[in-house]
């Protein structure tokens, strides 16, 4: 049975807002990110027409053939892994790209965005659960080279993502959640570098996000259903 995606997108918004109202935030603190990951331009129509305009995508040459046949209103964010020989097309598809995970990936950004006349936005991604199959800066990484990141004047740095480990409960995400919010403060603090988005948060534990502080949620299963099959 397909998905009804518009009440799914409203059960969804409804989560994040009462767990924005349980946990003292401000109505529409977070931002809902719509991951259309292998779903069709078709499928992605029914969630627009519902009212969501914010999208993630995971991979560059995907979006770079899906994006064009959407409605220019629309927002993009890549949330997957970027390649640096994928950096030029993703400057001119997306509005932020979350996951940079390496001074290295940051600076090529910053030579490619000069060479576009772009500022592009960012955020640092932080294996916060230190996973060897995950990309991102260990904690301590990210502290060492917060002076070379500050150098690429370019780029807008605007806060971190996590992806926890797979786990049975949302309540097993809760203290990598955590983490990532007293990192960010504790960069904020020690470095005066304001960070002011996390992204953290996905289809199974979108609502302990939202309780632990998460500017955006990155939720597609809950939506769109199951990935299909490429």
């Amino acid at each position: 049975m397909e998905p009804n995606i518009a009440e799914n997108l409203e059960s969804v918004r409804a989560g994040i807002n009462e767990s924005e109202r349980r946990s003292g935030r401000p109505a529409g603190s977070v931002e809902l990110i719509a991951v259309t990951k292998t779903h069709p331009p078709e499928v992605v129509r029914q969630a627009v027409e519902a009212g969501q305009l914010l999208f993630g995508e995971n991979r560059v040459q995907e979006a770079k053939a899906k994006i064009p046949e959407l409605p220019a209103k629309l927002r993009w964010h890549l949330i997957g892994h970027l390649q640096s020989n994928k950096i030029r097309p993703a400057l001119q598809l997306f509005e932020v790209i979350q996951g940079v995970d390496s001074v290295e990936l940051l600076n090529e950004i910053q030579r490619i965005a000069g060479d576009l006349g772009l500022f592009p936005r960012v955020l640092l991604q932080v294996n916060v659960a230190g996973e060897s199959s995950k990309f991102g800066f260990s904690p301590q990484k990210l502290l060492s080279q917060v002076e070379q990141i500050s150098r690429a004047d370019r780029v807008q740095v605007e806060g971190l993502m996590a992806i926890p480990p797979l786990a049975p409960s949302p309540e097993n995400s809760r203290r990598y959640f955590v983490q990532l919010r007293e990192f960010r403060d504790r960069l904020e603090m020690e470095f005066r570098f304001p960070l002011p988005h996390l992204s953290m948060g996905m289809s199974g534990d979108y609502l302990v996000a939202v309780e632990e502080g998460a500017t955006y949620v990155r939720v597609g299963t809950a939506i769109f259903g199951e990935r299909r099959a490429k």
